[in-house]
């Protein structure tokens, strides 16, 4: 974020923080007619575009998903609906999907759009046993407003998602409401899932009852849907980053509809007046929308796109490690907010989740297949869960390298690690495989340029969450 828009945004939020009279309107931005100058619509707009730019990515999808004719799989390999309904996968997710970055490879994903001013939805849980599970739900900033995991002990059946001006009876059966700040949402469930042929068989059973669908569909019954039935659908997704979901050329034109759907929290009425009256402005002066359109593209490539790299961004960690402490329920951290949507959209909470990033090795190299890697767990150090952990490899877009063994990553899920005779575990990271055929089990394969790693620690104990125990250095083998 440039200075110039700081110090206007510090303003614009001191102004709303220290009221005005009661007999006294708060002036709504610019009074109408006022002449401004491109450079500040430029300027203005360079920060509008940093901050409005996870809403505007929630926004676009929406609107995509909006004109598929039904459930199914894009492509044949990524879960995509209409809005108030979800798609189950049945396995783990593969290396060609590019809708979202960062995917995981120790669940089995579904995935759902709600747009809730159209009517609630119905969040079926089945009964997943002694199985880790969590469903992310978030508003339109990607912040969680529903709890439903085992790290919330939430029992089986029906929960309902309402939007904010909702005011409907709750029907029986329904066991609890969770109320969104926003209408346009996100839900992601995750059933974790054993690297293994008996679990992939075992979790299909939970997985097919796990379910969304509008409050008009729902009958207090447990719906199960064979979701290996599933329809494919074209694939809109190209190259090999991740879709496109925020255009600057449309900044213009998509920011008033997404003003209009997410409510300023407090604090906010004077930038969205502002934001506002600029909108108006450029509406009438084709000048003023083209430096719009240049502040936004300006910020696209200046503040949005060097957030694509970890160490860019975060909570140093020690070794290079990087983290953020806030994820789904960032506020007005509006940094943190635009850096995890940039790099790593859709993470969950910390108490959830706890991520730690790294691009770099111990000594401060940037990791690249060229190099070969160790990371050593010592005895009794392994990440601190009560759900189960993960170290992933990612390539330089943030998705799975293709490799002859389909591995992507390695922790809980994995049954045939190779531990040290004094209870260590080293994972072994290069684009080769470790000579010794027996710590094959332990290698992570790395592409031949630059990748980063990424750790997940799914319901974190108190010692990852209050920074006791973080993650060992990665080490470059000379």
């Amino acid at each position: 974020m440039t200075r110039t828009h700081a110090l206007i945004l510090t303003c614009l939020l001191a102004l709303s923080h220290r009221g005005w009279a009661a007999d006294v309107a708060a002036p709504p931005g610019p009074v109408p007619g006022t002449r401004l100058t491109a450079e500040y619509v430029r300027s203005v707009a360079r920060g509008a575009y940093f901050w409005a730019w996870p809403m505007l990515n929630l926004h676009n999808r929406v609107a995509a998903f909006s004109k598929l004719p039904g459930p199914g799989l894009m492509g044949g390999i990524v879960p995509v609906a209409p809005s108030n309904r979800l798609v189950m996968l049945t396995d783990y997710i593969v290396p060609e999907e590019r809708l979202v970055a960062c995917p995981n490879q120790d669940v089995v994903y579904g995935f759902a759009t709600v747009t809730l001013d159209r009517e609630p939805v119905v969040v079926q849980v089945p009964d997943f046993g002694e199985r880790f599970w969590v469903y992310q739900v978030v508003d339109q900033r990607t912040d969680s407003f529903a709890e439903l995991g085992k790290m919330y002990g939430t029992k089986p059946g029906f929960y309902l998602l309402v939007g904010p001006n909702w005011q409907g009876e709750t029907p029986a059966g329904i066991e609890r409401v969770f109320r969104s700040p926003t209408n346009i949402g996100i839900v992601v469930p995750r059933a974790f899932m054993d690297d293994t042929p008996e679990d992939r068989a075992a979790v299909q059973t939970p997985v097919s009852q796990i379910d969304l669908y509008p409050l008009s569909a729902f009958d207090g019954k447990l719906k199960t849907t064979d979701w290996k039935a599933l329809p494919k659908l074209p694939s809109t997704s190209q190259g090999s980053e991740e879709t496109r979901w925020v255009v600057p050329e449309q900044f213009a034109d998509v920011l008033g509809p997404v003003l209009d759907e997410v409510p300023p929290l407090p604090g906010e009425e004077a930038q969205y007046a502002n934001l506002r009256a600029l909108l108006d402005a450029a509406s009438r002066d084709a000048g003023l929308k083209k430096a719009l359109t240049e502040g936004a593209a300006s910020a696209d490539k200046d503040l949005v796109a060097p957030l694509f790299q970890f160490h860019t961004w975060g909570i140093p960690l020690p070794r290079n490690w990087t983290t953020q402490k806030n994820g789904a329920q960032f506020g007005t951290d509006y940094f943190t907010r635009t850096a995890v949507a940039k790099s790593n959209i859709l993470v969950n909470r910390p108490t959830e989740t706890t991520y730690t990033y790294l691009d770099q090795d111990g000594a401060g190299g940037r990791l690249n297949g060229s190099h070969s890697y160790t990371i050593t767990y010592a005895a009794g150090q392994l990440p601190p869960v009560k759900g189960f952990w993960s170290l992933t490899l990612y390539n330089k877009f943030h998705f799975f390298e293709p490799n002859a063994l389909g591995r992507y990553s390695l922790g809980t899920k994995n049954k045939t690690l190779h531990y040290g005779a004094d209870g260590s575990l080293t994972l072994y990271i290069s684009a080769k495989p470790p000579a010794d055929k027996s710590l094959q089990s332990n290698w992570l394969p790395a592409p031949k340029d630059d990748f980063s790693l990424y750790g997940r620690a799914y319901w974190p104990e108190e010692a990852i969450l209050n920074g006791t125990w973080t993650p060992p250095p990665v080490a470059k083998v000379e």
